[in-house]
């Protein structure tokens, strides 16, 4: 499993539990995090594998994950359960996001440096073997260069105006579209998917 879903142990651990759950509701985990705090915070972050998951589907995943958890109990101190969207500027945290999303605007980190350095932005050109193809300004000029996805640290969509008129417009195409669409962009725009999560927090 990809360092981009799951990065520690614990949320390996996690991920192998939940995942054969989200799965058989027809969704897929996009990322997972066990977060720290007073009280301890599980985000799981899903999707539909062709995009498009509602508030109602996160509820959905939210309810059953629960049941699974409290069945096989791997997080022994109280813990807040979230389940959300991507978001309109998601994290991209499989091989196939490169290829699903070329075209728009990302923020790439790598684990070492590439030639100095670990942060590349710049728009996306799909992928080629197992590696992700970046378009970057480099010197003055503009050139495509592939990054192998295991180096990869972390991986994020742009919040662009092209971005939000292709969510709406997947929406509309989807017969998902109404008035809480432009709540969830003026969200996007003003934090981190994190601080969003689309269902209310369930605690163990």
């Amino acid at each position: 499993m990809s360092d981009l879903i799951a990065k520690t142990a614990i949320d390996r651990r996690l991920a192998e539990i939940v995942t054969p759950t989200i799965e058989g509701l027809g969704f897929e985990l996009v990322r997972i995090r066990l977060m720290g705090g007073k009280i301890r915070t599980l985000q799981i972050m899903a999707d539909r594998p062709d995009g498009g998951i509602e508030v109602e589907d996160c509820a959905k995943i939210s309810t059953a994950v629960s049941a699974i958890l409290d069945v096989e109990d791997p997080i022994e101190d109280n813990y807040t359960l979230e389940v959300s969207s991507p978001g309109i500027d998601r994290p991209l945290t499989r091989l196939k996001d490169f290829d699903m999303w070329a075209d728009y605007e990302a923020r790439v980190e790598t684990t070492e440096l590439i030639d100095g350095r670990r942060r590349f932005k710049g728009f996306l050109r799909g992928t080629e073997a197992n590696e992700i193809l970046i378009e970057i300004e480099e010197g003055g000029e503009i050139v495509t260069i592939g990054l192998d996805f295991e180096w990869l640290s972390d991986a994020k969509l742009i919040l662009t105006d092209d971005l939000i008129a292709e969510m709406l417009r997947q929406k509309k195409a989807s017969g998902a579209f109404n008035e809480a669409d432009f709540d969830e962009v003026q969200t996007s725009e003003g934090g981190d998917e994190d601080d969003a999560p689309e269902t209310q927090p369930t605690r163990h």
